[in-house]
């Protein structure tokens, strides 16, 4: 009984280990989408790095949030607009 509660124990640890080694693979690849969509907006807005401020990134991300909120309510093609700092 013992042996097959350690055993038990054990299965259970190793699949809390590959649970916390996926969740960090799922939180890696999120980032990874969210600098690589970040630095297309910058390239494709041709914004200079040097320029923005916290408060201007933050500006430009609740227009982007809230032009493909009336994009995906109006079911209109996404085409992009100039976005003003």
């Amino acid at each position: 009984m013992i042996g097959g509660i350690v055993m038990s124990q054990s299965n259970l640890e190793k699949q809390e280990a590959k649970l916390k080694a996926l969740n960090q693979k799922i939180k890696d690849e999120k980032n990874k989408i969210e600098q690589r969509l970040g630095k297309q907006i910058i390239s494709q807005a041709n914004l200079d790095y040097a320029n923005l401020s916290n408060d201007q990134i933050k500006l430009l991300a609740k227009q982007f949030s809230e032009f493909l909120k009336v994009k995906s309510v109006d079911h209109q093609p996404y085409e992009m607009e100039k976005f003003h700092v």
